[in-house]
């Protein structure tokens, strides 16, 4: 064979391959990628939300968190970058009633993909300036329904259906996992609801983020800020307030919060003789699982009530 011929032959087991390459796109990486494309991208507007998804979706989702971790979800606003996050994913897990005010933002930017509202087949608790109408308005309704475990399942099953609608071929996966983390909820039900059942009612919260819990557990919440915003200021006929229903009711401790100043929990404990301890509204990312940190709220309730 002659070197013409040898180059020849070269030159084709060259050009080959690359052709292939050029028209095909074939790249080490192509099955990496399809396989990250074939999974479910799912956002989840904040912590609660996040930690469902990951239950329920487990591998067969690509589960992030749109809030980022220690940010308070009243304050937050998207970024740009993060709207372009939400451009390209499949859906979007929202709390509703209100809690997402930016949410309404998304048909202006034309998104495509399917947000759903977890609060869907929950009657929403309305405020006290909302009870003269006929029905709760739910954009100004309370949004804090996480915090009441019976809530969470019928978030957790939303969760699932949509996923489901999304991709039938794993709807028993997703269906089969919703009900492994639902029997988790179901049983800190149960473990709230025996754990409290013999203890008092009242309890001074931070702000207000535990009605829903309080209607559950047959208890009776007080706070030291009325709105369901925690960055707030208490006035001093506010703390004056405060301090009288907790002498009128016997409390001795008052509940802050993990995030906010706790000098105004302080200064109506000093007066009582009591002590501050912590009622986590889960609204932040931080260590610890959705039931961990629930379980550590009823440990501090206990210690309130019991």
């Amino acid at each position: 064979m002659n070197t013409q011929t040898k180059l020849a032959i070269i030159a084709i087991a060259v050009v080959i391959p690359l052709s292939s390459f050029a028209v095909y796109g074939i790249s080490p990486n192509t099955d990496s990628i399809y396989s990250e494309k074939s999974k479910l991208q799912v956002i989840s507007s904040f912590d609660p939300l996040h930690e469902f998804v990951q239950n329920i979706g487990q591998d067969k989702v690509d589960a992030i968190l749109l809030v980022p971790v220690g940010v308070e979800p009243h304050d937050w606003e998207p970024t740009i970058k993060d709207v372009q996050k939400m451009q390209i994913s499949d859906m979007i897990i929202i709390n509703g009633i209100g809690f997402e005010d930016w949410v309404d933002k998304l048909d202006e930017n034309n998104y495509q993909g399917n947000i759903v509202d977890t609060s869907n087949g929950i009657l929403v608790k309305e405020y006290e300036e909302d009870e003269h109408m006929d029905e709760p308005n739910r954009e100004t309704g309370d949004p804090h329904i996480w915090l009441n475990p019976v809530f969470a399942k019928i978030q957790v099953q939303n969760i699932a259906d949509e996923f489901s609608k999304h991709d039938p071929e794993n709807q028993q996966y997703y269906q089969s996992n919703a009900e492994s983390y639902i029997q988790e909820l179901t049983l800190l039900d149960l473990q709230i609801r025996n754990d409290l059942s013999n203890c008092n009612s009242d309890f001074i919260a931070f702000h207000d983020a535990f009605s829903y819990f309080a209607d559950e557990y047959d208890l009776h919440q007080h706070t030291i800020l009325s709105s369901t915003d925690p960055h707030g200021e208490a006035t001093a006929k506010t703390l004056e307030n405060v301090i009288s229903t907790a002498k009128e009711h016997n409390i001795k401790i008052i509940f802050s919060e993990e995030t906010v100043d706790t000098r105004t929990s302080e200064t109506i404990a000093h007066e009582i003789g009591g002590q501050v301890l912590v009622l986590s509204p889960l609204e932040i990312a931080s260590e610890g699982t959705y039931i961990s940190k629930m379980k550590q709220n009823l440990e501090n309730l206990q210690e309130a009530l019991c």
